[in-house]
């Protein structure tokens, strides 16, 4: 039997209305599902650079219903570091056991999708420099693994932020300077900022199959920057519709830790 993304629906709706932010939902949708969440990791740095499409040429590309903002279509990149990776529950061990993908820096490509009641995200591509990771990726979890060489300087007490990632096809190169003294916030209820950020369920497809599987962590505490593009060939040369379009902005944070991820379950595409 498939697994929906609306499961346990009576247990949400109680959720739902409790609820003060989309963490805290997060944080009980999860819990709700017996034997989450299976890892747990932290992420490093995090760059988000957004971009605003065409929703008809994205939806052509996309096998789930996209979650428009005021009839607007988003793309996000997402550069950051996640280190530590190990299964939630059996202690050090577990370390050991993932240590070979533990820690790696990743640049997913990613847009807004609802399914069923539940809303999120989903990978067009992400790019990592992990042979073994981007072996596993795609059977387990249908993550769309490609690899990579990233190269990334985030540094926020110099207050630059600096990446390059390139594969045969192309590359992804940008610089950013952040104010001379970043105060990072939790982003405002309601804002774009937080509707781009806060997403806390993963939808994948490999070949006809489809899954999704949650994250919870706590809010990102960041700061808008203004990022500058010396390159994106990478993603001109995947998705025409990257062509002759800008970030519309970007959000930079230190990161977080004790990410939780849960199992992967199979889901309906649209």
């Amino acid at each position: 039997m498939r697994s929906e993304p609306c499961e346990y629906v009576n247990r949400l709706s109680i959720i739902q209305q409790a609820a003060i932010t989309p963490s805290a939902a997060a944080r009980s949708r999860i819990l709700s599902v017996p034997g989450e969440p299976l890892l747990i990791s932290d992420w490093d740095r995090a760059l988000m650079i957004h971009y605003e499409v065409d929703a008809e040429a994205l939806q052509r590309i996309v096998p789930f219903e996209l979650d428009l903002r005021d009839g607007r279509a988003f793309i996000s990149l997402v550069a950051f570091t996640m280190r530590g990776m190990r299964f939630f529950r059996g202690g050090a061990l577990t370390g050991w056991l993932l240590k070979p993908i533990a820690t790696h820096n990743f640049l997913n490509v990613r847009t807004y999708v609802r399914q069923g009641r539940e809303d999120g995200i989903y990978f067009l591509a992400e790019w990592l420099n992990n042979k073994l990771s981007v072996m596993l990726g795609p059977g387990v979890f249908g993550l769309p693994y490609r690899l990579g060489r990233l190269d990334y300087e985030h540094d926020w007490n110099m207050r630059a932020l600096r990446g390059r990632v390139e594969d045969k096809k192309g590359s992804f190169e940008y610089h950013a300077i952040l104010e001379a003294t970043p105060e990072a916030r939790e982003s405002k209820p309601g804002s774009l900022a937080e509707w781009l950020m806060e997403r806390y369920t993963a939808f994948t497809q490999t070949g006809s199959l489809t899954r999704f599987f949650r994250v919870w962590h706590r809010p990102w505490r960041q700061v808008p920057v203004e990022v500058t593009i010396a390159d994106q060939s990478l993603l001109e040369c995947n998705w025409p519709l990257f062509r002759n379009t800008r970030p519309i902005g970007a959000n930079f944070s230190r990161g977080l830790n004790g990410v939780w991820m849960g199992r992967p379950h199979l889901a309906e595409s649209t």
